[in-house]
């Protein structure tokens, strides 16, 4: 039977980095693009001549151009340029939003049935984008971030508690961004409320370290950013939907009323299956959390608003 197939376009640190760890595992095919050239070819060989050592019999490809992306499961868009000294986050947004729209456009023409991922910043307003310019239905287009934020605000609760990062159960909602929303209402360890756990100033510093999470680590590198984790998250998400596990996870989906959100990509727990967003799944906020999730919401029209105010 032929394996699945993943394509991921943009072979910097984050898409090469998905493009391993998709091959290591060898449950399906790989193909990197990039416009760069050699880049895609370069590292796909290296990938692929790690086969026999990891026991790996997928096959991955690098290229330059969309055609050896066809009749993709899953498509997975890293593509854009980090933000720079000097460069307004409208900069940023204006440019992302023209290289993810002509990614979208190609590559969804040669995988009309495939679902989306998009990871390409700003998150939230570059999946509103990737929808719009796709014409996929909402089920097939998801942005990556909530899973991200979520792990950060993992690994700072186990490390405080010493406990297993696999006994914490939390979510952060929101966009992917200064105004994501740590859900603290329904974050437990052991099943007893983290509230119980940690006191209320300490519990603050943490969730600021998460909405900072990024950032700290720009910081440490000085030339570039996050990628291990980001890219263990993406591939969280395209297992769930090749392997259909339903998993129920945050991720930013298109809402309409949910959470009394309208029109908009905005992180949210959803249950993610082989056709792509299968349910958006209703956790009980707290009044403040609820109305700081529709802060982080209008942050998001705002990004929205500026893209397409010349339509």
């Amino acid at each position: 039977m032929a394996k699945q197939k993943v394509t991921i376009i943009g072979a910097g640190n984050v898409g090469a980095t998905t493009a391993q760890r998709i091959f290591d595992k060898g449950y399906a095919d790989v193909v990197l693009i990039d416009i760069l050239e050699g880049i895609p070819q370069g590292k796909s060989l290296d990938i692929l001549e790690s086969g026999p050592v990891v026991g790996s019999d997928s096959k991955i490809i690098g290229d330059n151009n969309y055609e050896s992306s066809k009749n993709s499961d899953v498509i997975v868009i890293t593509a854009g340029i980090a933000r720079k000294p000097g460069m307004s986050r409208d900069d940023l947004l204006l440019t992302n939003m023209k290289i993810v729209g002509e990614v979208t456009k190609n590559v969804c023409s040669y995988s009309p049935n495939a679902i989306l991922i998009v990871v390409s910043n700003p998150l939230d307003a570059m999946v509103q984008h990737a929808h719009k310019i796709s014409k996929f239905p909402k089920q097939r287009v998801l942005g990556m971030a909530g899973i991200l934020d979520t792990a950060r605000f993992k690994s700072f609760l186990a490390d405080e508690l010493n406990v297993s990062v696999n006994s914490i159960s939390a979510y952060v909602l929101g966009g992917h961004g200064d105004t994501m929303v740590p859900v603290i209402k329904s974050t437990t360890v052991g099943g007893v409320p983290i509230s119980d756990l940690i006191p209320s100033k300490r519990l603050e510093e943490i969730v600021q370290r998460t909405r900072d999470g990024g950032a700290e680590i720009v910081g440490f590198l000085k030339t570039g950013s996050a990628y291990y984790a980001p890219s263990a998250s993406i591939v969280q998400m395209v297992e769930s939907i090749l392997f259909d596990k339903k998993e129920i996870l945050p991720c930013a989906a298109f809402l309409e009323g949910e959470y009394d959100i309208n029109g908009l990509f905005v992180g949210v727990p959803i249950k993610i299956g082989k056709s792509g967003v299968e349910e958006i799944v209703t956790i009980e906020l707290s009044s403040s959390e609820q109305k700081a999730l529709k802060n982080s919401a209008d942050s998001v029209k705002e990004l929205t608003e500026i893209m397409y105010k010349n339509d």
